[in-house]
């Protein structure tokens, strides 16, 4: 399984004291850490518009974003590859607030807008599909003593697999963990992981992104392009 993750890394994040804090060895390079020292990390700086992503595309199982104010600098083309080799196959991990980012609006087709509020409140994360392989090893619950709120009304369709609920301490609750079917691949949706707080340091967050980078995985490799065809009918038997 090839791991690609795409993450921020302009200077405004790499420089914020608090993130700073919460991963010393630097945000983006710490969320790769968790797929294996052979996963590829793609930084985002502002300005730039995403295609060095492009160079590692076709040879990627799992695509791992996270893109929080620098949506608006990624290419329509560049969001027009990853949701094309989405539905050939590829998994997609979007995580927090990559809800906004091009190739999650491009396969989901709404707006992904939802409430929010930098609060730092604790958030339980409850697990609300037990047999489901992404929840493997988890528990009822995640407890996370700091995260960013979001709640409801959350704008996407629904969900094929909804996999976690989040609680947050002002009431709230979200679609924190959703599984979408796009063509042939999945999309994982995982709300936890605003930048100020080391959500990616949690054993249970490190546990379920790697079960959830081993379900979205294609089975049998990458597809070519779909394609609407003529087929001559089978021959019976």
């Amino acid at each position: 399984m090839k791991v690609t993750v795409f993450c921020e890394n302009d200077e405004g994040l790499r420089n914020n004291p608090r993130v700073r804090k919460a991963y010393p060895n630097g945000f983006g390079q710490s969320i790769a850490a968790v797929f294996g020292k052979n996963t590829v990390f793609v930084p985002h700086d502002k300005g730039e518009d995403g295609s060095a992503l492009l160079k590692y595309l076709e040879d990627t199982d799992v695509l791992v974003w996270w893109g929080h104010g620098l949506h608006k600098y990624v290419s329509d083309e560049v969001a027009e590859a990853v949701a094309d080799r989405v539905k050939r196959g590829m998994g997609l991990i979007a995580l927090h607030s990559s809800h906004m980012s091009k190739p999650f609006l491009k396969l989901l087709g709404t707006t992904g807008t939802l409430r929010w509020r930098e609060s730092g409140d604790n958030e339980r994360l409850w697990v609300v599909n037990p047999a489901h392989p992404i929840c493997e090893g988890v528990g009822e619950y995640v407890e996370l003593p700091h995260e960013e709120t979001y709640g409801e009304h959350f704008d996407i369709p629904a969900p094929d697999e909804l996999v976690f609920i989040g609680w947050f301490k002002g009431g709230e609750v979200f679609r924190s963990g959703c599984v979408f079917n796009r063509g042939f691949g999945k999309v994982f949706y995982f709300q936890p992981g605003h930048e100020t707080f080391p959500t990616f340091r949690y054993n249970s967050i490190k546990r379920i992104l790697k079960n959830a980078a081993s379900y979205v995985a294609p089975k049998h490799g990458v597809g070519p392009a779909l394609e609407c065809k003529h087929t001559p009918a089978p021959q019976k038997r």
